[in-house]
């Protein structure tokens, strides 16, 4: 043995480790540019999305006198939001939260049905990053060019192209700034206060911050926002099941890959020989540089355009298409099986989605059908509750305010129920018993109001009453309870 003196540690030998980085540098995506069914569905829902954005400021609405007639308008200043024949009122604001559970459970429902197809075909980042890419390549020419041009020094030549290119994308960019200033304001009023320099601030620096950022994402960051920034595809990760449509390999049918003449000579000595040549062309299209072969992955948004790519060369090699498509895990292991695919698309979660939309939906549908266009609010004074007058008579007070939400004046006449043989008095009004009074378009108006019920009446020292308000040329009617105290 050797002593204890004599113990001698011996370190493993160092290696050295070539320094890397602890994330590889993203490398910039060119996409290709491809035709086929699922591009011609984005060019026209892209047009159908951008034609809306752009011009529904600008379309008209009749709402009679003293209303706007912008059809779709925000309008801040008077607290008004309208929407074609619907007006609402700061008071409704359950209104949009309804809307934000449809959106909210539609966006469920497409991704139970077809994961990411927002993501692929609606999403405003998709949507203007494929108008900017269509700049591009009309500018720059296709995927080889456009990348051969990046590594070529510059030139005269050269710097047009990015000069025309970002100028038409700051184009894009400030117009789509313009139009969303546009849906707070009359359109064409707005427009003009904004070529002669007459318009708010405001209105100048809320175009600069969305031309900024149109122009960053669509043009600069584009696949980087839905990798990187967009929460949506890790939240769709935790709601998507196996019976989802996902674009799909099918790799039962596209393993082993081999090139085409490889894989006739397999075929002819009765060996298997996948469909997929290697050819690369599903990478060279996807907007966000995914190889799908690999499986499903966070940057693919399910836009299709590889199956585009991929159809378009099975065609070519005489193979029958759809080797990439929407399908589901299960129908690979069922074909592997040597069973036929099958599909649910009305399952738990996706009845749920629909009931819930249906739900709501129909409950707006009937809130903005028996709604009416009137309104009362009653505030009972709290001190003192009650007052006893000399001849016994119980009188309460109370702040009353009507709402018209009409764009003309109405005339309300005020009754009240629950209390024998009461007695209004309306001050301000000539004569006090008036129980009249007038409120002017699109108007509040707060009255202090009386309640007088005679000494011999039998009331509780709490009664429950309920004020109308009706108006008298077209019978709208709204009400509100409250309480009548008495000793």
């Amino acid at each position: 043995m050797v002593p204890p003196s004599m113990n001698v540690s011996v370190k493993p030998p160092v290696v050295a480790v070539p320094d890397e980085p602890l994330y590889a540098s993203a490398k910039k995506v060119y996409p290709q540019r491809v035709t086929g069914r699922f591009r011609s569905i984005k060019w026209m829902l892209m047009g159908l999305f951008l034609g809306v954005y752009y011009l529904l400021p600008f379309v008209r609405w009749d709402r009679g006198p003293n209303a706007p007639s912008q059809a779709v308008l925000v309008d801040l200043p008077n607290r008004r939001f309208y929407f074609f024949f619907i007006e609402l009122w700061p008071q409704e604001v359950y209104y949009f939260t309804g809307l934000l559970v449809i959106a909210a459970m539609t966006l469920f429902l497409m991704n139970a049905i077809a994961g990411r197809v927002w993501c692929g075909y609606a999403c405003p980042q998709t949507v203007w990053t494929d108008l900017f890419y269509a700049v591009e390549r009309w500018i720059e020419g296709d995927r080889r060019a456009r990348m051969k041009k990046a590594k070529e020094p510059l030139s005269a030549r050269r710097v047009g192209e990015l000069v025309a290119k970002h100028s038409i994308w700051l184009i894009i960019a400030w117009w789509t700034g313009g139009a969303w200033v546009l849906y707070f304001a009359d359109a064409p009023t707005l427009v003009y206060d904004l070529a002669t320099f007459q318009a708010p601030l405001v209105a100048y620096a809320a175009i600069g911050i969305l031309t900024f950022t149109t122009y960053t994402l669509a043009g600069h960051m584009r696949e980087q926002v839905c990798i990187y920034m967009c929460p949506w595809p890790r939240i769709q990760a935790a709601l998507t099941d196996e019976w989802a449509l996902n674009v799909t390999y099918r790799r039962d049918r596209g393993e082993p890959r081999t090139s085409i003449k490889k894989a006739a000579d397999l075929r002819a000595l009765g060996e298997k020989a996948g469909d997929c040549v290697d050819c690369l062309q599903c990478v060279a299209v996807c907007p966000t540089g995914v190889d799908i072969r690999h499986g499903s992955q966070l940057g693919c948004i399910q836009c299709g355009l590889c199956i585009d790519a991929c159809d378009n060369v099975m065609a070519k090699v005489g193979r029958p298409t759809g080797l990439i498509a929407y399908d589901n895990d299960i129908n690979i292991e069922r074909r592997q099986a040597g069973k036929p695919p099958i599909y649910r698309f009305f399952r738990a979660r996706t009845v749920i989605y629909l009931g819930i939309i249906a739900l709501t939906g129909a409950l707006m549908l009937y809130s903005l059908y028996a709604r009416t266009l009137v309104d009362i609010n009653v505030l009972h004074d709290r001190n003192p509750l009650y007052v006893t007058l000399s001849n016994g008579s119980v009188r309460n007070a109370y702040t009353i305010r009507f709402l018209n939400k009409r764009s003309e004046l109405r005339t309300l006449e005020l009754t009240v129920t629950g209390v024998p043989i009461p007695t209004l008095h309306v001050i301000g009004e000539e004569p006090a018993e008036r129980t009249i009074v007038a409120v002017g378009p699109d108007q509040t108006r707060e009255v202090r109001v009386l309640v007088t019920v005679p000494p011999d009446a039998q009331i509780g020292s709490s009664n429950r009453i309920t004020f109308e308000a009706r108006d008298v040329d077209s019978g709208d009617n709204a009400t509100s309870t409250d309480h009548f105290f008495g000793p």
